[in-house]
């Protein structure tokens, strides 16, 4: 908002403004007739900054305009402005040696997804450079990750058996692919973060070291070659296939499981090197490749001899489709409104969106950091839903920023987004004219690859923080990580998500003496409180779904215990103020509970009050006809509620 003299207001006017200040019933109209807040497109607009954005640019002559509004849209533009020959070699340089890395990588997470080894190629092709032009980050590479990939895998094959029908598959991880870039614009053009909110810290780490284990478990079939073996990756599953394989004497390779042990333990020793050794640090990054060159030169020469791709006594990928830029998929999309899997799969995407945003935007901010810079949030995740839209149009699965190959981008010099841009082009090139040479790739190769990422997703020191600080996040972490370990990937979020809610936000307050603070009776046991009043403060932000129960509960618990303590079959306390200062939002569930709380306490002779509500909140709690339910008991604060109480007992003296 602009202020000019003009509108300032003169002293006249400023001394009747405190005249009505002292008039508490001028002020209780302040709360319940304040002006009507922004609708819902006048917050769209707010929400993507088209006015911020474009109103500095609105006198300048059009021939000026253009350049400016290109850096809106392709903020790698931005970088080009201090950009010399030596960031450009570094960039080129950085961009090899990440696809060095990310070319095995991506064929590992192909098959940890139940791909074909080629869609690991594609999604590291296309997603990349759109997202080098959109993004605010200078440093996040994207591609398919292996927690993005064990997540579609482990939930779209309980709909579609990836190996005995493997083309209905992977037409349903596409559309998955769609609908969580769907999701994640919808989070990114309408700022809908709160729904990361419920995914704490605690939660995630409790998921991804779960994630990790499935991951482990998961490889175990190519890793030892076992022939007959679950494609679930929870831990009953897997413990019963291997005491069924061990029972039932199953073929296994034995091949298989020197080459993948041999050469995890090479990749895990030269970053062990590298992390000791910054001279060394190198050397990691190629190991991968390394590994795979070598690896792929001992499977030709042991099973060259071989006639069929079954005799072979190393696992190997066989054919893999090349040769060609990636193709169009969008004739393969389930979109249609009355097939089974369009519910299922939404609700897959829901969640694929959220983790994947959820680690992404933290790698972002990440790297950013150390570069001295801050990223854009709500851009980077329209970024993603972007870039997943489009990939589910050009034979792309889900992909996000990767921590690992964020890392080797990092350490290897890059200086802005050219270096995936490089990367990028770089597996183009190997899709069209190497594809060939992957033939006699060991599969326990790509086993090792996959498992030499899962330390970076187990986080003992950070857990055992969380131990330490707050027990109940830990209950979340240990909830999450035990509910995707033996059940399945929607019920550890699930118990993350609820342990976390439950958590009933709220607290008796009574005023400090001296003061007219009102703070938590318990960090504050000398705070006063009022004789038959109960005044307790919402501390969440939302009053919704997942938390209005339980906070109606614990003030109806408090009333009923206090009414028993009495011994006379009626309550000491006769108001209950709720303090709703932090409250931002509530939603219908919300609303129903106050209006469930108003009805239990009149039936105890209780009335009840609503103090300080934010803009929003007495908008709606209005439009629900809550207010003239509790007889218009709404006040601009606490302090204000009690002295109203005491002017209505000094009235009846």
């Amino acid at each position: 908002m602009n202020l000019t003299t003009s509108s300032l207001p003169s002293l006249e006017v400023l001394m009747d403004l405190e005249n009505e200040n002292n008039d508490s019933e001028n002020r209780i109209l302040w709360v319940l007739n304040p002006p009507e807040p922004p609708g819902m497109l006048h917050r769209i607009i707010e929400n993507i900054n088209l006015r911020n954005r474009f109103f500095s640019l609105k006198h300048q002559p059009s021939t000026k305009l253009v350049f400016p509004l290109l850096q809106c849209v392709f903020p790698i533009l931005n970088s080009f402005k201090n950009y010399n020959v030596q960031k450009f070699k570094c960039d080129v340089l950085a961009g090899l040696v990440l696809a060095i890395f990310a070319i095995p990588q991506a064929m590992g997470n192909a098959s940890l997804a139940k791909m074909s080894p080629e869609y690991g190629f594609y999604t590291s092709i296309v997603p990349p450079l759109i997202y080098a032009l959109l993004a605010t980050s200078r440093e996040v590479v994207i591609g398919p990750s292996t927690v993005d990939s064990l997540l579609l895998s482990s939930m779209i094959q309980t709909l579609k058996d990836p190996i005995n029908d493997s083309i209905a598959y992977t037409h349903l991880v596409l559309t998955a692919t769609f609908f969580t870039g769907v999701f994640q614009v919808a989070f990114g053009f309408l700022r809908f973060g709160f729904l990361l909110d419920y995914l704490s810290h605690a939660t995630v780490l409790g998921f991804l070291a779960a994630v990790a284990i499935g991951i482990v478990l998961q490889q175990l079939k190519d890793l030892f070659g076992i022939a007959n073996f679950t494609n679930k990756a929870d831990l009953i599953s897997v413990i019963n296939s291997l005491w069924t394989s061990y029972k039932n004497n199953s073929e296994w390779h034995p091949f298989n499981f020197i080459i993948g042990f041999s050469f995890l333990s090479f990749i895990i020793f030269t970053r062990f090197l590298g992390r000791r050794k910054k001279k060394l640090l190198w050397l990691s990054h190629i190991a991968p490749l390394l590994s795979f060159i070598i690896s792929t030169f001992i499977a030709y020469k042991v099973n060259v001899h071989q006639p069929k791709l079954e005799d072979y006594k190393i696992e190997v990928l066989g054919p893999i489709k090349g040769g060609s830029l990636n193709p169009s998929s969008l004739n393969q999309l389930q979109l249609d409104g009355n097939g089974k899997y369009l519910g299922p799969l939404i609700k897959i995407a829901l969640t694929v969106a959220i983790i994947s945003t959820t680690q992404s935007v933290a790698v972002g901010r990440l790297y950013a950091s150390l570069r001295g810079y801050n990223i854009d949030p709500n851009r980077e995740v329209l970024s993603l839903g972007i870039i997943n839209i489009f990939g589910s149009f050009t034979s792309c699965y889900v992909a996000s920023g990767s921590i690992a190959r964020t890392a080797v981008n990092y350490n290897a010099g890059s200086q802005t987004m050219v270096s995936s841009i490089v990367m990028a082009l770089t597996v183009l090139v190997s899709l069209k004219f190497l594809t060939e040479l992957l033939y006699f790739t060991p599969k326990a190769m790509l086993a090792a690859i996959i498992l030499s990422a899962v330390p970076g997703l187990i986080d003992f020191k950070k857990a055992y923080e969380i131990w330490k600080v707050d027990k109940i996040d830990f209950l979340a972490c240990a909830g999450a990580f035990f509910g995707v370990l033996f059940s399945s990937v929607e019920m550890g979020l699930a118990i993350g998500i609820i342990v976390i809610s439950i958590q009933p936000g709220i607290a008796v307050v009574g005023r400090l003496p001296g003061t007219d603070a009102f703070g938590d009776v318990e960090q504050y046991p000398m705070a006063i409180n009022m004789p038959g009043v109960l005044v307790v403060s919402i501390k969440s932000a939302w009053l919704c779904f997942a938390n209005a129960s339980p906070i109606r509960d614990r003030i109806e618990k408090w009333v009923i215990i206090d009414e028993a303590e009495n011994g006379k079959g009626e309550s000491i306390i006769k108001v209950v103020i709720i303090d709703t200062s932090c409250l931002v939002s509530i939603d219908t569930a919300g609303i129903a509970s106050l209006v469930e709380l108003n009805k239990n306490l009149i039936l105890h002779g209780v009335t009840l009050s609503i103090a300080n509500p934010r803009w929003q909140v007495i908008h709606k709690l209005r439009l629900a006809n809550f207010v003239s339910e509790i007889g218009g008991r709404v006040f601009l604060s606490v302090g204000e509620a009690i002295d109203a109480i005491l002017s209505a007992k000094m009235a009846t003296i």
